[in-house]
């Protein structure tokens, strides 16, 4: 992958998958955004990826929808007992409430959750395995999927 995401991002995938938030197509899905107000559309074929959520489409890194689908896709392994830590967590107004200073948003849903340091060490190892895992994706993230065959 050319661009890597925050990882970070990868928390807000873990929100996404423990609160059940993606409806997977064949060669699509719809991720709802953590407040419930949007929608998104990842879209793949092969190893090429798309989404509409403002990281994939404007930053050109896979965002956490799509980082979420590779999850589900099995192309990601990530430890899926820890997504339940991330269950209900408003990402967006964390985001905005920290200026997208993600880092400080992630310890605000660490200390909401009252996660004593060695379950955070650990989710944090986890975590930075799967980070390592999408570095060595072979990807390539564009704006919107050429259609054509």
């Amino acid at each position: 992958m050319e661009k890597l995401p925050p990882i970070e991002k990868i928390y807000e995938a873990y929100s996404a998958l423990a609160d059940n938030r993606i409806h997977m197509g064949e060669t699509s899905a719809e991720v709802t955004s953590s407040d419930g107000t949007k929608s998104y559309k990842v879209a793949w074929k092969d190893n090429t990826y798309s989404s509409t959520d403002n990281a994939t489409f404007w930053q050109g890194y896979a965002g956490y929808p799509v980082i979420a689908v590779l999850i589900l896709q099995s192309k990601l392994t990530a430890d899926s007992a820890i997504f339940t830590h991330f269950s209900g967590v408003n990402w967006n107004s964390l985001n905005k409430k920290h200026k997208r200073d993600y880092r400080t948003a992630l310890m605000e849903v660490f200390a909401e959750k009252q996660l004593p340091q060695e379950k955070i060490d650990h989710i944090e190892a986890m975590t930075q395995q799967v980070y390592e895992q999408l570095r060595q994706l072979d990807l390539k993230i564009v704006r919107k999927l050429s259609t054509a065959s």
